[in-house]
């Protein structure tokens, strides 16, 4: 996670850059928009001090290294989504019950999703590796936000953690599903040869085969609201 300003090593590198003394919105906003531009992978902290103008070593006062800046851009998605969520309560599109509470958030966590799509894969693998406890205050304050309407639906602890679940899995894995690589050769104009069927055996995947086209089309928010609808009438039938 972020360190707070200290006696550490990192004080004594300026981190005075070529936009003026560095915040730590302004660290993450520049790291978001390296990989939103080049993908994960050109994100380290010699990269992002050249992006800002400082020393790598006066990055380390708001952010413990590589994991530090993950978990910060995790962080800025959820920042994102409750920018999202407020700008809407102002506009006057506060939801009228709980379902469309929950629908709400689940668009606007859409848009921020494909908005950000290099940064998506660290809504899965850094909840995978830092505790609850220990997540960005903005992610958990949009878990609270989730079970604030599950209870306020009427559901006891157990369903409420168990919907909680549910509708955490299928909004992450919709988005997952709307933004894995599905075009082998981006360059054809030809279906079959743009997703690289020659590739697949025809006598072993026959079935993949005929469905590729079909699988590499988005289904769009109206998939994703359908889906949550099916949920959580699964859930509110069964009580």
């Amino acid at each position: 996670m972020v360190k707070a300003a200290g006696s550490d090593p990192a004080r004594r590198a300026s981190d005075r850059g070529r936009y003026g003394r560095l915040s730590r919105e302004r660290v993450l906003t520049s790291a978001l928009e390296l990989v939103d531009r080049e993908g994960l992978s050109a994100l380290s902290m010699r990269r992002l001090g050249a992006e800002l103008g400082v020393e790598a070593m006066a990055l380390y006062r708001y952010a413990e290294g590589k994991d530090g800046l993950l978990d910060g851009l995790v962080e800025a998605l959820y920042l994102e989504l409750e920018a999202r969520l407020t700008a809407e309560s102002v506009d006057g599109a506060e939801e009228s019950d709980w379902r469309g509470g929950l629908h709400r958030i689940a668009r606007a966590t859409y848009d921020v999703c494909l908005t950000h799509p290099q940064a998506v894969p660290l809504l899965t693998t850094r909840m995978l590796a830092v505790p609850l406890a220990q997540r960005p205050l903005a992610v958990l304050k949009d878990h609270e936000r989730v079970l604030v309407l599950l209870y306020e639906a009427g559901l006891d602890e157990a369903r409420a953690s168990a919907v909680f679940r549910a509708y955490t899995a299928w909004l992450l894995g919709y988005v997952s599903a709307e933004l894995r690589l599905m075009v082998d050769n981006p360059q054809e104009s030809d279906p079959a040869f743009r997703l690289g069927l020659h590739r697949m055996p025809p006598q072993e995947l026959p079935r993949l085969r005929q469905t590729a086209p079909a699988l590499a089309g988005q289904g769009g928010p109206e998939g994703l609201a359908s889906g949550l609808d099916a949920l959580l009438d699964r859930f509110t039938e069964a009580g």
